[in-house]
């Protein structure tokens, strides 16, 4: 069956300054924002024939059937909060962003996808708190049906958004639209970038000189040097500049004259689109504009030149018998050759599940391969005097490798590099703070309370500067946990897999509800992040966590199946070998046991007993987890000679 689309229109809310908000009064702020949506926000969504689609801990993302009904919602919304709290001091107040676009989605159970919910997103983005931003075509549907004034933003180029949109801020206390030959440009707090300060210079010169300055910046400054002005107004000509991170999804075709395979092909091609789209610094052709290539021969190089994209991604659909393979393959644009393929297999009557599956695992395998090659080519290009955005991917790629103290240190080197190059750099600080997390994690940091210190207040200024970072959420969650702050560890991972449903976010998810005390609900999030990164250079955590799940549920041989798998595919972390030991103990097998526990000493000499190991693990203090590994695991380790002091 096709996909199921509609014409919608979409509103996309968030709270402006969140993070420092819960970090000055986290309870009274979660109390305060419940009240807000109880008794304004969601009353005015269902007065106005909307529904919430979903909740994303700091805002909401909700549909209407009309883009009327939509508008006057935001602007009763902010008319609303304006009257509300007024005895709280100003810079305390709850104050929301709204964006408002018109566009045909792809509609799930519980969630709707596509270019249209991103650009709603992004126009959420650009607003001041309290205000809302319209797209183009939301404010020619209601430009003559409702009294509100306009200011015309110009275009604004928006992350992971190939063409530009028209942005038009909208504000509730004002009457009638201006005149309009008037077209104030009006620069957003946040992502200044070069198109709105160079709004009204020609049109096709202007997107032809910025892509070539680099890919659509999102950290530009408004102020542009006259260099850049005066190429924008008199070469129309000059080649685009790839980003490093850009990809086209080609229609994958369909083999066979099997219709349902069409739509399966179809469906892969839009779900994938979207996905690497919503992976950070990465710039993907839209939709639209790939599938004008439906069906026709093409020529790699030819391709990269006229899109201005460094790889494409093709795929084919091919029945044999019951069973559907997908074929696909990433391509090099600039020299043909081929940096990676797979396949994928699946039961032809179950094309609508595995749309998802194999979506989901190709998304998260292709960030990982992009970043490889991108970095590869870095190396290879400008191995001298890399930018801060080359070392940002640097960084990635070196932290998504194999988990080691060097590969770590490697990581964080390109990452505080990138800092120093561009002060202002998010990627950088959301790299520095991961790899601080992770190390914690680990047990690898010899500054703790200073690593995790500097961490919160990185992830603090990236969240004041693009709350709805998947990636730093995941951070956040990660550092959460290291603090045994579980429920907000646990709200965070969530928010990052609302935001990414490709998040690493589902393995930590997991954990924390089994540090909860909770290994039935984790073990359901693990094997998620299992399908969707089978190959992960990481996968040692999840078949770890999974174990460990099983071992507390009396699931003995199965979870010293998991436990062996996650020590093979790292043999390197020292707690793998624990829990093993621990396992292999509560059994019997105590030769195998005492094995797995020498080689967990040699790795880390001062965990020798119980309390030395929970010393690094501060989180492991819930009553209900506690009570589960004292049945389980640490019987087996007492077994197995490992003492309590």
């Amino acid at each position: 069956m096709p996909p199921v689309r509609r014409l919608t229109a979409i509103l996309a809310a968030d709270v402006a300054g969140y993070s420092r908000l819960m970090g000055a009064d986290e309870e009274g702020t979660h109390e305060r924002l419940k009240a807000h949506l109880g008794e304004l926000v969601e009353p005015k969504i269902s007065q106005h024939r909307g529904r919430t689609v979903k909740n994303t801990g700091d805002g909401l993302l909700a549909e209407f059937v009309s883009v009327v009904d939509a508008v006057r919602c935001a602007v009763e919304i902010q008319r609303g909060m304006a009257e509300r709290e007024p005895e709280v001091p100003e810079q305390q107040r709850i104050g929301f962003r709204i964006g408002i676009n018109l566009g045909d989605v792809i509609v799930d159970e519980h969630d709707i996808f596509g270019d249209g919910v991103n650009v709603a997103a992004r126009l959420e983005a650009l607003a001041e708190p309290g205000g809302i931003c319209v797209s183009r075509v939301v404010h020619d549907q209601v430009r003559d049906k409702l009294d509100f004034a306009f200011e015309d933003m110009g275009e604004q180029q928006v992350k992971n958004i190939a063409r530009p949109v028209r942005v038009y801020v909208l504000r509730p206390g004002a009457g009638a639209e201006p005149p309009a030959s008037r077209v104030p440009i009006v620069l957003p707090r946040r992502r200044r970038g070069a198109i709105a300060a160079l709004a009204g210079v020609a049109s096709v010169a202007l997107v032809i000189a910025v892509v070539a300055w680099w890919g659509w910046p999102a950290t530009r400054t408004a102020s542009t040097p006259p260099a850049a002005v005066a190429a924008a107004t008199t070469s129309i000509v000059q080649p685009l500049v790839a980003p490093r991170l850009s990809i086209v999804v080609l229609p994958f075709a369909n083999l066979s004259n099997d219709p349902d395979q069409e739509y399966f092909a179809d469906g892969i091609t839009d779900d994938l689109t979207t996905d690497l789209s919503r992976i950070s610094d990465t710039f993907v052709i839209a939709r639209d504009t790939a599938f004008n290539y439906k069906g026709k021969a093409i020529d790699v190089k030819q391709m990269g030149h006229e899109l201005g994209v460094r790889y494409i991604l093709e795929g084919s659909v091919r029945r044999a018998g019951d069973q559907v393979q997908l074929n696909v393959e990433l391509i090099d644009a600039e020299n043909g050759a081929h940096v990676w393929a797979d396949r994928f297999e699946t039961d032809r009557a179950n094309l609508t599940k595995a749309q998802n599956e194999i979506t989901g695992r190709l998304a998260r395998t292709l960030h990982l391969e992009l970043l490889e090659a991108a970095t590869f080519r870095v190396e290879q290009d400008n191995a001298g005097t890399p930018d801060a955005r080359d070392l940002v991917m640097r960084g990635w790629a070196w932290f998504y490798r194999t988990a080691s103290v060097a590969n770590r240190e490697e990581a964080r080197r390109a990452f505080e590099l990138a800092l120093q190059i561009d002060p202002g750099s998010v990627g950088a600080r959301v790299g520095i703070a991961s790899t601080l997390v992770s190390n914690l994690l680990e047990g690898w940091s010899n500054f703790v309370q200073e690593d995790q210190t500097r961490a919160e207040k990185l992830l603090l200024e990236v969240f004041e500067r693009d709350a709805n970072n998947p990636v730093a959420h995941w951070a956040m969650g990660m550092l959460r946990r290291v603090q045994n702050r579980l429920a907000e560890a646990r709200i965070e991972f969530e928010t990052a897999t609302a935001l990414d449903r490709n998040s690493r976010s589902f393995a930590q998810l997991g954990f924390v509800l089994m540090y909860l005390g909770q290994p039935e609900a984790a073990i359901p999030n693990i094997q998620k992040a299992i399908r969707l990164s089978p190959h992960d250079p990481n996968i040692y955590a999840s078949y770890g966590g999974l174990g460990i799940c099983e071992l507390f549920l009396g699931h003995i041989d199965e979870a010293i199946d998991l436990l062996r798998k996650a020590r093979a595919a790292n043999p390197r972390i020292y707690s793998a070998h624990l829990f093993l030991a621990g396992a292999l103990g509560l059994k019997g097998d105590l030769d195998d046991a005492r094995l797995a526990l020498s080689e967990a000493i040699k790795l880390k000499p001062d965990v020798t007993s119980l309390a030395r190991w929970h010393a690094y693990r501060p989180w492991e203090t819930n009553p209900q987890y506690w009570a589960l590994r004292e049945k389980t695991l640490n019987v087996g380790l007492r077994r197995a000679g490992f003492p309590d002091e």
